[in-house]
């Protein structure tokens, strides 16, 4: 088998991903234009969305996507090669580890998933020029993230090992607080 067609189910979730990542930027896109248009917005609001775009590009895009989100999807995304059928469909949910994940990892991708929707609630209510200031660092978080998913996929692509556990179901933990089993599980 060619090894294009093993790598579409890869290319499938990282691309499914990426167009996840894209759709909130280009949704917020246009809070954060307006705010930075809006009579409003004066040197303290300017002073407060620098410091909050820094925040985010650090918090967000640095650590949580560059260190761990990313690299996880890639390493997710070459696992699909020889995955069931209903895995591939749903790749981008599968690199997400939103499905057939460890209990851990699905538990903390769907709390994080949750409260991600809780906060766009909440910042719905917010008044503008503040509620573009958020969305502008939002939006840096999620570019950078992007290129980040882009960046590790093609390493991942090059047979680069991925710093981070892809968390699959019947893996040994690695993680530094979950000790490593000496003994086989009954």
């Amino acid at each position: 088998m060619p090894r294009i067609v093993k790598l579409l189910p890869a290319l499938w979730g990282v691309a499914g991903v990426l167009l996840l990542l894209a759709k909130g930027v280009i949704g917020l896109w246009g809070f954060a234009a307006e705010a930075l248009r809006s009579p409003a917005l004066g040197w303290q609001e300017a002073g407060l969305g620098a410091v909050w775009l820094c925040a985010m590009g650090y918090l967000e895009g640095y650590r949580g996507f560059q260190k761990a989100f990313a690299p996880r999807v890639a390493a997710r995304a070459m696992s699909l090669a020889g995955a069931r059928a209903l895995h591939v469909a749903l790749a981008p949910l599968y690199c997400m580890g939103l499905v057939h994940a460890t209990r851990r990892r699905l538990a903390s991708s769907w709390l994080l998933l949750a409260g991600i929707v809780a906060l766009v609630a909440s910042v719905r209510l917010v008044p503008q020029p503040y509620r573009g200031l958020i969305d502008a660092g939002v939006v840096f978080g999620l570019a950078w993230g992007a290129i980040a998913v882009v960046a590790w996929f093609s390493l991942a692509l090059a047979g680069r090992r991925m710093p981070v556990q892809p968390d699959l179901p019947g893996e040994p933990s690695t993680h530094p607080l979950t000790p490593a089993r000496t003994t086989p599980a009954p």
